[in-house]
């Protein structure tokens, strides 16, 4: 099968045309003040500049409002926007009739309880995302980027009737295991690419993507 990435939290032009010239098929920007990846939309609309056609642009928000989706789509033509925070499958039907652009929805999975959570998205989200929910007592813990993992088997066997990819803690050293567990083909990595929190690392974007480069896994 395979495999495609979305890079995620990029923050300057020499990550993004790595993340792009490596195969990259989505590039992520977050739009979330107490992210350390956080950019402005300007910011991001001036670094989107250099992205091929061929690669989704995406957006990542936290329970965002209708003002802060119209105010960051003014400076960058975002191809698709990320929710990740509590909103309802309502609000994501809302955001899409609205803007106009695909959803994609990421659900916080720790237990099989919160996998099953996803079913009441797929009539209204576009894509589903899965990432390790952060620890109850994690202090400034962010909804995502946290490098935590969750259990790769509660994803096996699953079927949706839309695309979803698997994020949380991954690694150019466990991509190979999360693919083969979980069945996963869409892998979406952030803070495993980076030096330090908020700074992406071309030589760790380069392994990583080697891997999702390769014939099979």
């Amino acid at each position: 099968m395979p495999l495609k990435a979305k890079i995620c939290g990029l923050t300057t032009p020499e990550t993004v045309r790595a993340a792009a010239r490596a195969g990259a098929s989505y590039i992520g920007f977050v739009f979330y003040e107490k992210s350390p990846r956080n950019v402005s939309p300007k910011r991001a609309g001036e670094l989107a500049a250099e992205i091929p056609a061929s690669v989704v642009i995406c957006g990542v928000f936290v329970n965002p409002s209708d003002e802060q989706l119209k105010a960051t789509l003014d400076h960058i033509p975002l191809d698709l926007i990320q929710l990740h925070g509590q909103e309802s499958p309502q609000r994501c039907q809302e955001i899409k009739n609205r803007f106009k652009r695909p959803v994609m929805k990421a659900i916080a999975v720790t237990t099989a309880q919160d996998v099953a959570v996803a079913k009441t998205y797929e009539n209204t989200a576009d894509i589903l995302l899965f990432d390790a929910k952060p620890e109850a007592d994690q202090k400034n813990g962010l909804p995502g980027g946290n490098g935590r993992q969750f259990d790769w088997r509660l994803m096996k066997g699953h079927q949706w009737h839309i695309p979803w990819m698997l994020s949380g803690g991954l690694d150019a050293g466990n991509l190979e295991a999360a693919a083969a567990i979980s069945g996963a083909a869409i892998f979406d990595v952030s803070s495993g690419i980076e030096s330090h929190p908020g700074a992406k690392s071309i030589p760790k974007i380069n392994a990583f993507m080697a891997i999702i480069n390769k014939d099979n896994i």
